[in-house]
């Protein structure tokens, strides 16, 4: 049976890019949206702009993600979007503090997420996991294994919920994006302005509006219809490692 009253949707890592442009998006479409972030101001600068509410969220600290599902009455759906990159070195060099701080951040903290409000998704009696992917999922690239590594694990992490919620009335969906030009490449390069910029030169790449409007198609289909996975890329984008770049 559905609860009654505004849909909620929890969205994690709210306070720049995807995560913010998704927040916005649903709460224009008429969601209560629930914002998760560590950069409390920021948060709820964005929270006030769109009447919705900000909680300084780590997903990475089992306290903090239990905090905020004790908190919460309903959730109809949860955006695993928190993530992110770090570091390009090879193999043979990266240190073991970027891959514990991908892994812990990409798939552990999706994991946690989704295992608290795993019950309130399901009272909603129409609940909707949102797994935030990447074409990193399922393609490899030079000095990318730490990432990579994460979002492969995040695509069958999807794929397995898929299978163990199918009797239970919650949709999950992976959305995978290409070139996005967010902070994303910023933070991956320890806010080296002219690395990141390089990035996206002579490239017109997605934004995370664009993203925004995928979540918000996804989960706002019939309730029977789930959207398994939706890669998305710019059009001069053909694989991760692939970019048609003009001078």
């Amino acid at each position: 049976m559905s609860v009654q009253g505004p849909r909620v949707a929890v969205v994690t890592g709210a306070s720049a890019g995807i995560g913010e442009a998704t927040a916005r998006r649903l709460a224009a479409g008429g969601f209560r949206v629930w914002l998760g972030a560590r950069r409390a101001a920021r948060i709820e600068e964005i929270a006030d702009a769109i009447g919705g509410v900000a909680r300084v969220l780590d997903v990475t600290d089992e306290g903090s993600v239990r905090a905020l599902a004790d908190e919460l009455d309903r959730v109809d759906v949860l955006v695993n979007n928190a993530g992110g990159a770090r570091g390009l070195e090879p193999v043979a060099v990266i240190g073991d503090a970027q891959w514990r701080w991908m892994w812990e951040t990409n798939v552990l903290g999706l994991a946690r997420m989704t295992r608290a409000l795993l019950p309130h998704l399901e009272r909603s009696g129409a609940g909707h996991i949102v797994n935030m992917g990447s074409v990193a999922g399922f393609e490899v690239y030079e000095g990318g294994a730490g990432y990579t590594s994460a979002k492969h694990a995040v695509r069958a992490i999807t794929r397995t919920l898929r299978l163990e919620l199918v009797d239970r009335p919650i949709r999950v969906t992976e959305i995978d994006p290409g070139m996005v030009e967010t902070d994303f490449s910023r933070n991956r390069f320890a806010g080296d302005e002219a690395r990141a910029a390089a990035v996206y030169r002579g490239v017109v790449p997605l934004t995370a509006d664009d993203i925004a409007d995928c979540v918000a198609w996804v989960v706002t289909r019939p309730a029977h219809v789930n959207i398994d996975e939706l890669v998305v890329r710019p059009r001069a984008q053909a694989a991760a490692h692939r970019v048609q770049r003009t001078p």
